[in-house]
């Protein structure tokens, strides 16, 4: 596992079709809701730029995003909400999967948003360590 500060980056053993294949049905399995699946190569092909493939998975419990969007003053955090998760192709043809570490962000913030944001990171941890060994 790499890490750039705030942004965790692991290679994944599958090919690019299979790992998002894989993370959606694994963070399904385990009660994440995928409101959206962004295909930033597609977007962007619409627009003449030509990327390697590219996914956000956009992940979301709402155990975890209720508890801070039926409060006044933790809704602020909803500018991070849902989480994502991003699998994408490099220059070596590897797959790559890259996730915030929620719990490094939480740093600072009112102690009900850092106990749901460190719990809800584990748990996208644990979704795409599954995955990915």
């Amino acid at each position: 596992m790499e890490t750039n500060q705030l942004i965790i980056e692991k290679v994944s053993p599958w090919n690019f079709e299979k790992t998002v294949e894989l993370l959606t049905a694994e963070a399904e399995r385990r009660s994440w809701m995928i409101p959206a699946i962004h295909d930033l190569q597609q977007s962007l092909a619409k627009s003449g730029k030509s990327v390697r493939s590219v996914k956000v998975l956009e992940v979301c419990k709402p155990e975890y995003s209720g508890k801070m969007l039926e409060k006044n003053d933790e809704r602020i955090v909803s500018v991070m909400m849902p989480c994502r998760i991003s699998i994408y192709l490099k220059e070596d043809n590897k797959t790559y999967v890259a996730l915030l570490d929620g719990a490094g962000l939480a740093v600072g913030l009112p102690a009900m948003v850092r106990e749901v944001m460190i719990a809800a990171s584990n748990e996208i941890n644990e979704i795409v360590d599954a995955v990915i060994q």
